[in-house]
């Protein structure tokens, strides 16, 4: 499904992109690649308990999906992917049907096969993560954030870690953050699980960055895992100018709220320029229906929220708002 504004920015519709049986999958990534959508592992449709372990490739511009013949796919669900260098994809973590874990695997898309990263000698990786997040800060270095965990028990907090990448060697290294504060908190936040990642430009001067995350938990405040200062972060164009000043000019008619959704996990969560786009995912705060289809706008000028009318099917496990596969 894709999401669109109508030029003034009153109405917004949801307009089917692929109807394909490829896509017909929950608790998987979705990782936007060369202008293509790479999907990899997730549960199958048809109340699949098993991870798939296959990569589809789904081309926007055609709205064709394929099945990716690349050998050695990681057997995942409930892990998290990012690009690297235009060339790889980096999956990390999750769950493969027995036990959690904390490897990476990646697809090198232009020899199209899948490498078994190894940790560098003295790595000190988690017990195994499952429902976190990990957000590409540059080529070689990763901010993975969720609940460490083994096979039946996972801590009651949430840890940060930078994933540090050597793509020519094939190798990385995860290292846990402990951020400087005068309060002993290290590297904990919220116990969050389902919850979803986005690093968006901060307010004021000198322009910043911070990775912020939302849902996984009761709460509904977002929660800071990560701050850049000016020229930390490469700087990328616009990818959708023309979404950007829709969405600028729906929160800017004055329906906007202090606080965001509560209890919400397993939903996507697509960055447009200051805005995080979070659509779906499963409800915490109902006994019944749990399953919802709202749709937020975060605006990090002014820190306040803009809900949208229910609409498109109900999803959950879902990974990109504007354009929804699974």
């Amino acid at each position: 499904m894709a999401l669109e504004g109508s030029p003034g920015g009153a109405g917004w519709t949801w307009r089917p992109v692929a109807r394909d049986a490829l896509l017909a999958r929950a608790f998987h990534s979705c990782t936007e690649l060369q202008g293509r959508f790479y999907l990899v592992g997730g549960l199958p449709g048809g109340g699949a308990t098993e991870p798939s372990g296959d990569t589809v490739v789904f081309d926007p511009a055609a709205g064709q999906a394929v099945q990716l013949g690349a050998r050695g796919c990681p057997r995942r669900s409930h892990h998290d992917a990012a690009p690297v260098g235009g060339r790889w994809l980096c999956v990390v973590g999750g769950w493969d049907g027995a036990r959690r874990l904390a490897t990476v695997a990646a697809l090198d898309t232009e020899r199209g096969v899948w490498e078994a990263w190894s940790a560098a000698p003295g790595s000190r990786p988690p017990a195994g993560l499952s429902s976190h997040t990990c957000t590409r800060v540059s080529d070689r270095e990763l901010r993975v954030a969720g609940r460490e965990g083994g096979t039946r028990t996972q801590r009651r907090y949430g840890s940060i870690y930078t994933l540090r990448l050597d793509p020519s060697a094939r190798t990385y290294w995860p290292e846990l953050l402990h951020t400087p504060s005068y309060k002993e908190e290290g590297c904990h936040t919220a116990s969050r699980s389902g919850h979803c990642a986005a690093l968006l430009p901060t307010s004021g001067h000198p322009p910043a960055h911070q990775l912020l995350l939302f849902g996984g938990c009761n709460s509904a405040e977002p929660e800071v895992a990560g701050h850049w200062g000016q020229g930390k972060i490469k700087e990328e164009p616009p990818a959708a100018p023309r979404l950007m000043e829709q969405l600028a000019r729906l929160v800017s008619t004055g329906q906007g709220s202090g606080q965001g959704p509560r209890g919400l996990r397993h939903h996507s969560c697509s960055v447009v320029g200051p805005f995080a786009v979070l659509f779906g995912g499963e409800t915490l705060t109902r006994a019944r229906d749990t399953i919802c289809n709202d749709l937020y706008v975060y605006d990090t000028r002014e820190g306040r929220w803009w809900r949208g009318q229910k609409a498109s099917p109900l999803l959950c496990g879902s990974t990109s708002p504007v354009q929804t596969t699974g």
